[in-house]
């Protein structure tokens, strides 16, 4: 086609959500020291002693993305601080989000904009559900399900996962060995009780890192039908995951006719480090649930969008790709080095997020007080697997999003054992 001098050519911006692909990286700040102290950090709160490295709770130490603490700080200049609406440009910016970071196509009408964290989203979802049968889950799994359930006053079954030999294979490898012993976490299959009225699944996997693969989520969602169950896929790790691996959005990825019994809970919290300023979005394909939750969110005094919330979602979702990306490399080299180091240790291999699942006994470890036991010989506060249900006891969960140089100590500190 001829183009006329009057309609020169213009290459269009490049998306902030696509992948970088330049090997020039981003100098983002995750290779010096970060103090969080005086900042009221939950997860610096437990490192009780001096000298001590807080890695229990699933929350980074590292900076978060300079677009969000600009747009932050430029709404905060404006001193009008009463009751905001939900801006409908934000569904059309998590669409493109998930179109341009995963390649799905997600109605914009699925979309709430929701202004707490996914723990709420789960309460508030089982409200609007009103289940009368059990509440099932994985296990070992995110503690939150449980706690949730037990204030609701529901019933609920834990379905032990099967832990199955497999060979970890880095996809990016470092210096040092590029394969690791290891294990793989299984979805259950044909253990849900009748009736069922919710399956909760971590996808990917919290405490493992585990990515579920597509046909495991749609086998399940398929069973979880067949209970007269709504499969409800906590997301929150799933923008984090490492290369050579493909999470699968379940909206999307069940069979199209079990979209209405499916839904998937996502945040800007884990990804791009904004936990403390609690959001999230829920994909809801069903318009008549999308209504009761509605519903149910005004009965608690919540509604869409939200002043602070908003403004934190459209500058992650739209300018946070480069930090993401250079997260993720920092990331898959600090995993790198742990599954070298750690080898057998390791229960599951992680293939996302940053979180190392490890067999106590083979850290030579006593299972019954490992946790104890680490502060003790190495000053490193973990998450007890008991935490995590039926199949955590004697593990332990470690968070190693840290930046390079408390990285180091950790590794120094960590091949002391």
């Amino acid at each position: 086609m001829d183009r006329s001098p009057s309609t020169p050519h213009r290459t269009p911006d490049p998306d902030p959500a696509a992948p970088h692909t330049s090997t020039a990286t981003p100098d983002f700040g995750f290779g010096r020291p970060f103090d969080r102290s005086g900042t009221g950090s939950s997860k610096w709160a437990r490192a009780s002693a001096p000298g001590m490295i807080a890695m229990g709770l699933a929350d980074m130490d590292l900076p978060g993305p300079p677009a969000v603490a600009e747009a932050l700080a430029r709404r905060a200049r404006h001193r009008a601080y009463g009751y905001t609406v939900c801006d409908p440009a934000g569904r059309e910016l998590v669409t493109r989000w998930y179109r341009t970071r995963h390649g799905v196509a997600i109605d914009p009408d699925w979309v709430l904009l929701l202004p707490f964290g996914p723990r709420t989203a789960v309460r508030l979802l089982l409200e609007a559900v009103r289940p009368e049968a059990p509440v099932a889950f994985p296990a070992p799994e995110w503690g939150g399900f449980a706690q949730v359930c037990r204030a609701a006053g529901l019933p609920y079954r834990e379905l032990p996962l099967d832990l199955a030999p497999a060979l970890y294979v880095d996809p990016d490898p470092g210096p040092g060995p590029d394969l690791a012993p290891g294990h793989g976490y299984r979805l259950p299959s044909g253990l849900l009780p009748r009736p069922t009225s919710v399956v909760l699944l971590s996808s990917p996997h919290n405490p493992s890192g585990r990515v579920w693969p597509a046909a495991g989520i749609r086998a399940l969602a398929e069973e979880a039908a067949e209970a007269g169950a709504l499969l409800v896929s906590d997301e929150v790790h799933g923008d984090l995951t490492h290369p050579g691996h493909t999470h699968p959005v379940a909206v999307t990825t069940v069979d199209e006719r079990l979209r209405p019994r499916t839904v998937t809970l996502n945040s800007v919290g884990k990804t791009f480090n904004t936990s403390g300023l609690p959001s999230s979005f829920a994909l809801v394909p069903d318009p008549a649930l999308r209504a009761r939750l509605v519903d149910t969110m005004a009965g608690f005094g919540f509604w869409e969008g939200g002043l602070v919330e908003q403004a934190v979602q459209h500058a992650a979702l739209s300018e946070g790709g480069p930090w993401l990306d250079a997260l993720l490399a920092h990331l898959t080299a600090a995993r790198t080095r742990l599954t070298g180091l750690l080898g057998p240790a390791v229960r599951s291999a992680p293939q996302a997020s940053y979180l190392l699942w490890l067999d106590a006994a083979a850290l030579g470890l006593p299972p019954a007080a490992a946790r104890r036991a680490l502060l003790d010989r190495c000053g490193l506060e973990a998450s007890d697997g008991a935490d995590f249900g039926p199949g955590g006891h004697g593990a332990l969960r470690l968070n190693y999003a840290l930046p390079q140089p408390l990285l180091d100590t950790v590794l120094e500190r960590l091949a002391r054992l």
